[in-house]
């Protein structure tokens, strides 16, 4: 809709260049995504089980509890637990009862969990280079992660700002 179709409303429509610009962000996000998937598909894995792996191997004795892993990965709760079960059938993490709250429940990282982090976060760096860093000048690049990153501190929940993906 543009704002020649509701002159009487105070909508503050998008111009040509903003609308060409947005249009081009959630295509571009979108394309990233499934490049980024694409390539992680080769060592059986999602992105989105990816970054739950990538958490729990940055976290203290990988392990966290769900609801907030939920949170950092922007992922609903019902979503990161089927999640965790397809990871679970792959023995990469197990529940258990949180050690400091029995009624909680935390993902723990495995053994098995943890010796293919490395592998999966070779792929995923690599692939980020590839179809992002190295699309763009590196002051392009700073300069659309400091523009995130004010996007993000906007939307986030108390507490649900950090962040940190290999």
């Amino acid at each position: 809709m543009t704002s020649s179709s509701a002159a009487s409303d105070d909508t503050r429509w998008l111009t040509e260049s903003e609308q060409q610009a947005w249009r081009s962000y959630l295509r571009a996000t979108r394309l990233l995504e499934v490049a980024l998937d694409r390539d992680l598909s080769h060592h059986g894995t999602q992105l989105s089980e990816y970054e739950v792996i990538s958490m729990l191997s940055e976290a203290p004795d990988g392990r966290m509890r769900m609801s907030a892993l939920a949170d950092l990965v922007v992922q609903s709760r019902s979503r990161i637990t089927h999640t965790a079960a397809r990871l679970e059938k792959r023995g990469w993490v197990r529940r258990e009862a949180c050690l400091d709250d029995r009624r909680g429940v935390e993902l723990v990282l495995t053994d098995a969990g943890k010796a293919n982090i490395d592998q999966m976060a070779r792929c995923h760096v690599t692939s980020v280079r590839e179809h992002l860093i190295e699309v763009l000048e590196p002051q392009e690049f700073l300069a659309l992660g400091t523009a995130l990153q004010k996007v993000r501190d906007h939307l986030a929940q108390p507490g649900q700002a950090g962040d940190s993906l290999r």
